[in-house]
């Protein structure tokens, strides 16, 4: 039996909360931008923070004040990879890679994923994580 493309859109609010000047409706961010979105906010929300879903979110924020280097870039790695896997159907992940930046106390991150439901292309989403506290 052949396997069936199932067609159907994500909708997310913007978290910036701007109005339509039109409707008066929250903007809302749709398809690719919703869950590129949702996936980089499950990134850098901490364990505990949601409420009602304790276990929704990383340990991402505790591991950048580790020192930077490869181990720690693999533990962010492997915690985004969990993360996503674990609290975001919506996708089907691809990769997930962290580059440390020695001179700016950073890593990069990019993440490669497929949209699971929708005919798109591969999508990639790229950021960077510092310690900020």
């Amino acid at each position: 039996m052949p396997l069936e493309r199932v067609r159907r859109g994500f909708k997310d609010i913007s978290m910036s909360f701007q109005v339509n000047p039109l409707t008066y409706d929250l903007i809302a961010l749709t398809n690719e931008n919703a869950i590129a979105r949702s996936i980089r906010n499950l990134v850098i929300t901490d364990k505990g923070e949601r409420f009602f879903n304790n276990n929704l979110g990383s340990r991402v924020s505790s591991l950048l004040f580790e020192s930077l280097d490869d181990i720690t870039a693999s533990s962010v790695k492997d915690e985004i990879e969990n993360t996503i896997n674990n609290y975001e159907p919506r996708v089907e992940l691809i990769s997930v890679t962290a580059i440390p930046d020695y001179d700016s106390n950073e890593l990069s991150i990019i993440i490669k994923y497929f949209i699971v439901g929708i005919d798109a292309q591969p999508q990639q989403l790229s950021f960077a994580l510092q310690p900020t506290r």
